[in-house]
């Protein structure tokens, strides 16, 4: 691929390790611009971490040589390649001693799991959330920061997961191949990254003025006297700085389940692949 423009507002910046989502490539917005018009061939991933090599007309806030990671637009080619624009306002500054490995686990798996609890769940403190999907990159950062902000956090998962999952802290681990869902009881948030039929039966979970969360799409069904949320997660400069603070403060670990080179990145999108934590791309050797 040509080396990218950098439009007004923009950076350019050397990727260094990138983060995707295994069903990206079914996205409308993978292969068509903001005007739906086709753009191929398209740079797929969304996370990246890596350096400044050039600033756009216009762009503040950031400066050539410093080390960053962040979101890229969802319509633009993505962080899968050696260099990408990005706009400046979706990344935030690294700090050096955090790896760039571990920085490109974090943006789309740590803001979706923020605003899924507290944006969109508005979890608080004592209350009881169902985290489904527990060690994965979005669930595994989504047990942390609810177990931080003071909630009794029940993870579902597979068995295979049990002790990661218990590892993060949840108070409950929930086999969902063996055990029963509905044998946790009522909670205040459902936070769901499965969809299908274990969205449809979270619905009833949902204890009056709860609300239920999803990041697959729409619900079906309805909580009774609840709320019920879709969203897709958005930029957000600031809340990306908090991340890397906790991350840098121990208080936050994403899950890494694997690290391949650029080269590799076609068969880390092949399906039936299932690896505990999120798979990481290195495209640059610091």
């Amino acid at each position: 691929m040509p080396y990218p423009h950098a439009a007004e507002n923009d950076v350019i910046a050397r990727v260094h390790a990138a983060g995707f989502t295994p069903g990206e490539l079914d996205w409308p917005a993978t292969w068509t611009d903001r005007a739906g018009r086709d753009r191929t061939p398209s740079v797929p991933g969304h996370e990246l971490s890596g350096v400044v090599v050039e600033l756009g007309y216009g762009t503040t806030g950031l400066s050539v040589g410093q080390r960053v990671f962040g979101l890229a637009d969802w319509t633009r080619n993505g962080t899968l390649a050696e260099y990408t624009a990005v706009e400046a306002r979706n990344l935030a500054p690294l700090p050096t001693d955090i790896d760039h490995t571990v920085a490109a686990a974090l943006p789309i798996s740590g803001l979706t799991a923020w605003q899924g609890l507290f944006k969109h769940g508005r979890l608080t403190t004592g209350q009881t959330v169902l985290i489904h999907g527990a060690a994965g990159g979005v669930g595994s950062i989504a047990v942390q920061l609810a177990r931080e902000a003071g909630a009794r956090v029940i993870g579902t998962g597979r068995a295979a997961d049990r002790d990661s999952v218990l590892g993060l802290g949840v108070d409950t681990f929930v086999d969902l191949q063996t055990e029963k869902l509905e044998d946790v009881g009522e909670v205040d948030v459902v936070f769901d990254v499965i969809g299908g039929d274990i969205l449809d039966r979270s619905a009833a979970l949902v204890r009056a003025g709860g609300t239920l969360v999803t990041i697959v799409m729409p619900p079906k069904v309805q909580p009774k006297d609840g709320r019920a949320v879709f969203f897709v997660v958005e930029p957000d400069r600031a809340r990306l700085a908090d991340l890397a603070t906790r991350l840098r403060d121990g208080r936050l670990k994403p899950l890494v389940g694997a690290v391949r080179p650029l080269a590799e990145a076609p068969a880390a999108f092949a399906p039936g692949r299932r690896i505990l934590g999120k798979t990481i791309i290195r495209v640059t050797e610091d």
